[in-house]
């Protein structure tokens, strides 16, 4: 087979047409939880911007939490919806190539962000009398900044590595240019990309996993010293939501992008890959608000001025 045959004409997406019964059903469910998730984000970021309560550190960062989320679901949601409504199945090259891009980029940069609040959870726990001096909006500033940058270069790696490789085929059997599914339809030997991908994928997932894990250690260990149960269960309802979050995020993108590219299983990819495309960033949102005096207060005084003014 020609090995340019994937890069001359693109892909057809397999998605869920193994279940054809299942499709109609996967259409309404994902149709409500987008919906959901635009809905939820879309509210955490206004907030952030129009109560003065909201403007710290932690919701600067869950502001841009919730782009990411935003972005990361606009850039595979849509097209499931179009494949599963049977309307069209394919996407060119080009078009593979800047999705892979985009998901990769919008994936590490959420990766670094998580090790922001972090920090800025240590700060709030262990060192409470200088957090403001700590978190500094500059400081704030350049972390989310280097998410960004972090995420991006990384993802530039990454996408320029599996692109590199001659493609053999058509079929895509995902509803989304995934990464292990790509290394999958190369036409040689992968085993030297596979080594520099997964050193760059160790760099994106697991380095600041570490960095989290380090300071919830320290967290812990300053909880622990408190004295007073009411101190101790307000110190933990404060990281309690970023741990929640930090769990599904990092425990889906390990167990599809740590794992060696013959053990990856497309079937069981694409059902994980739903989760963590569309259930978790619809769940973050609930997860912060629900958890939250702060949001829930300003989410009720939003309510209140636009019930005032009508």
């Amino acid at each position: 087979e020609n090995l340019n045959t994937s890069s001359e004409e693109g892909f057809i997406l397999v998605v869920f047409s193994d279940w054809p019964h299942l499709e109609p059903i996967l259409f309404a469910f994902i149709s409500i939880f987008y919906s959901l998730t635009l809905f939820g984000n879309t509210v955490i970021i206004i907030l952030s911007q129009l109560d003065l309560c909201l403007h710290t550190p932690m919701y600067y960062f869950l502001c841009h939490l919730s782009f990411l989320d935003l972005c990361y679901t606009a850039s595979t949601v849509p097209q499931l919806l179009v494949n599963l409504s049977g309307l069209d199945r394919t996407i060119s090259f080009g078009r593979c190539v800047a999705q892979l891009c985009i998901v990769l980029s919008l994936g590490g940069t959420e990766c670094v962000l998580l090790v922001a609040m972090a920090i800025d959870r240590y700060a709030a726990v262990c060192r409470p009398l200088h957090y403001t001096t700590i978190m500094h909006p500059v400081l704030c500033r350049a972390l989310v900044v280097f998410s960004w940058v972090g995420g991006l270069v990384n993802s530039l790696i990454q996408t320029s590595l599996v692109m590199a490789m001659p493609l053999c085929g058509h079929q895509l059997n995902h509803f989304f240019c995934e990464l292990p599914v790509l290394l999958k339809m190369a036409c040689e030997d992968t085993g030297g990309t596979e080594v520099n991908l997964f050193v760059a994928r160790v760099i994106i997932l697991v380095c600041p996993l570490l960095l989290i894990l380090g300071s919830y250690a320290h967290i812990a260990r300053a909880v622990l010293n408190i004295r007073s149960m009411a101190g101790r269960r307000k110190a933990f309802g404060t990281c309690a939501s970023h741990l929640i979050v930090v769990a599904m995020f990092y425990g889906s993108g390990i167990s599809t992008y740590l794992q060696p590219v013959h053990r990856y299983s497309e079937k069981e990819g694409k059902f994980l890959a739903l989760f963590y495309t569309i259930i978790t960033p619809m769940l973050n949102p609930l997860i912060y608000t629900l958890r939250n005096k702060d949001v829930k207060g300003a989410l009720w005084k939003v309510l209140g001025r636009s019930t005032d003014s009508a």
